[in-house]
């Protein structure tokens, strides 16, 4: 017999991957940090070179300055300066925010071995990127 109220388990359709457009970003050169042209236009990088490119410049973007940025976009790793933690503390809030940095991009599916050296008054961030397109490395 059945009740007033039976249960009911309608049929779940399978969530279908969202698609993202490819990835684009003006193309750059990096020793420099200016985009490249080529004939007065901006060379575009596309696919894996786009997120790469992306990375660099969220990396490189204090996060919450700018107001054209939302304040989702860069990084916080320029609020350690002049901070008296300890070297240890310094280096392990540093691969935190680059994470953080990173991980608002869909395109950005895992950040693997983010690698932070001070250097002077500088710091150094290397990091694997696992994206959408494959596996990046980033040095900034």
């Amino acid at each position: 017999m059945s009740g007033i109220f039976p249960i009911i388990q309608p049929e779940t359709a399978e969530a279908e991957p969202q698609r993202l457009p490819l990835c684009r970003e003006a193309a750059w050169d990096f020793e420099k940090g200016t985009p490249v042209f080529s004939g007065g236009k901006p060379v575009m990088a596309a696919g894996a070179g786009a997120v790469k490119v992306w990375i660099w410049k969220a990396l490189m973007t204090a996060r919450f300055r700018h107001s054209v940025y939302t304040w989702d976009y860069g990084s916080e790793v320029e609020s350690l300066i002049g901070k008296p933690f300890t070297p240890a503390v310094k280096r392990s809030e540093a691969v935190r925010y680059v994470r953080e940095a990173l991980a608002v991009n869909p395109y950005i599916r895992a950040v693997r071995q983010v690698d932070v050296t001070f250097q002077n008054d500088g710091l150094a961030i290397s990091c694997e990127v696992e994206t959408v397109y494959g596996e990046v490395r980033v040095y900034v």
